[in-house]
């Protein structure tokens, strides 16, 4: 049974937040305290005890509803309009599941879980119970990708023919990330592929609209790895004679920040607490010595309906962070760079020009605020009103697609898709 949603706009938005790490706090956190007076933070969950004490006293929570574990917050049943789960990936699909039975609207960090069958077991009881849950695909929430998808549906470019899709990690995120971090290894977590960029392949489907026919996938671990170890070099970058001479350094990565990546490995920010995170902890690790199996290059290639063939790739190996997309069309291309906010358009016709997109505040360029924007609108009681919502129906292709994508890497062959589709569904 749904609960009694907010019905105007003159009364707050009370959500929960399950997880109050990078996501809950630095993305959703923030959004609340610039939107006070629309939405506030009513309870918290996280086991790390500084970050949900820093959470809670940042929201004004009441101590009574500051959970260690977010089973203790379902045990309260307390009275919210929507809760957000941003938990690590490995812990979505249990707190969801008590979410739609409790008929909270819900905000789904993505991936939406790492198995296969948990995700079609929640879809299934989601539309079991017609719950309301967004999957935080924030890519389409950014006015970048939503201006790009407009010029493909004014058919400008006409008929689509190819599309060249970059995602560009940047060399020290992936290192921090995918080599020494939370989701270095897919045996603990999900695939690269999944975790880092289900929500680009959800932006492929969604640009495009068109379902995908057959796929194939390739990708190593070109760098990272032991073979690559110079044999001056040390376990661990504080004990390296040659560290000063590589980019990857802890050092180089760690010391220099105040916020992000560093507020990950620490919630000590001075010399000592850092300099103890790295000689204690997994991010003081050499590049080389770590036990990392996630590709730090990826390709899949698509075929999409009406011929259109798309061509995505994943890379380690970039000095910005940033997604770059190319559109070839009978009619006219389209180049685009996410981080820098430009879109170029070449008309065949004789008319080129070059817009400047304007992102916002909020991470993603714009796109964490606009994705709590539309959860606010949905805890209102507005409901779902238009397909550019990431709904779980909705975002579900893209994560079948990532797993797809992932067996053809791992067996070397093109697949059918629809045929694939059959199969596991």
């Amino acid at each position: 049974m749904q609960r009694k949603l907010v019905d105007n706009m003159e009364n707050k938005v009370k959500i929960a937040v399950l997880g109050a790490g990078d996501r809950g706090e630095g993305a959703y956190g923030n959004y609340v305290l610039q939107n006070r007076d629309k939405v506030e933070i009513e309870a918290v969950a996280d086991p790390d005890k500084r970050k949900r004490v820093r959470f809670a006293n940042a929201h004004n929570i009441d101590p009574k509803k500051i959970f260690k574990e977010w089973k203790d917050f379902f045990r309260k049943n307390i009275d919210v309009d929507g809760v957000i789960i941003s938990t690590m990936d490995d812990m979505h699909y249990e707190p969801a599941i008590l979410a739609i039975e409790r008929g909270y609207n819900i905000l789904l960090e993505k991936p939406i879980s790492n198995n296969l069958e948990e995700i079609l077991n929640l879809y299934k009881k989601s539309e079991n119970h017609d719950a309301s849950i967004i999957v935080a695909h924030v890519l389409r929430y950014t006015k970048f990708f939503q201006r790009i998808k407009e010029i493909i549906n004014s058919n400008i470019l006409g008929h689509l023919s190819y599309i060249n899709y970059v995602e560009e990690i940047g060399y020290y995120h992936y290192a921090h990330s995918y080599v020494r971090g939370n989701w270095r290894n897919d045996n603990l977590t999900a695939p690269v592929i999944l975790a880092k960029s289900c929500h680009d392949l959800d932006i492929i489907l969604w640009l495009t609209g068109k379902e995908v026919k057959d796929l194939s996938s390739t990708g190593t671990i070109s760098y990272f790895h032991q073979g690559n170890k110079p044999k001056e070099s040390a376990n661990r970058c504080l004990k390296c004679k040659i560290e000063n001479d590589c980019i990857y350094s802890a050092k180089k990565i760690y010391f220099p920040q105040k916020t992000w990546p560093t507020s990950v490995i620490t919630e000590d920010n001075s010399w000592e607490g850092i300099n103890k995170a790295l000689k204690e902890g997994p991010y003081g690790r050499c590049i080389f010595s770590c036990d990392n199996n996630v590709p730090d290059t990826q390709s899949v290639d698509l075929i999409l309906e009406n011929s259109i063939i798309v061509q995505f790739t994943l890379t380690a190996f970039t000095g910005d962070i940033t997604r770059r997309i190319k559109i070839y069309g009978s009619h006219g291309e389209l180049e685009a760079d996410l981080g820098k906010g430009f879109i170029k358009i070449k008309d065949f016709r004789g008319t080129n020009r070059t817009e400047k997109i304007y992102s916002g505040s909020g991470g993603h360029e714009g796109g964490d605020h606009g994705l709590m924007n539309h959860f606010v609108s949905v805890c209102q009681g507005r409901g779902i009103q238009n397909n550019s919502i990431s709904t779980l129906s909705n975002s579900i292709e893209s994560h079948l697609l990532a797993f797809a994508a992932e067996e053809a890497r791992e067996i070397k062959k093109r697949i059918n898709f629809i045929k694939w589709k059959n199969n596991h569904i």
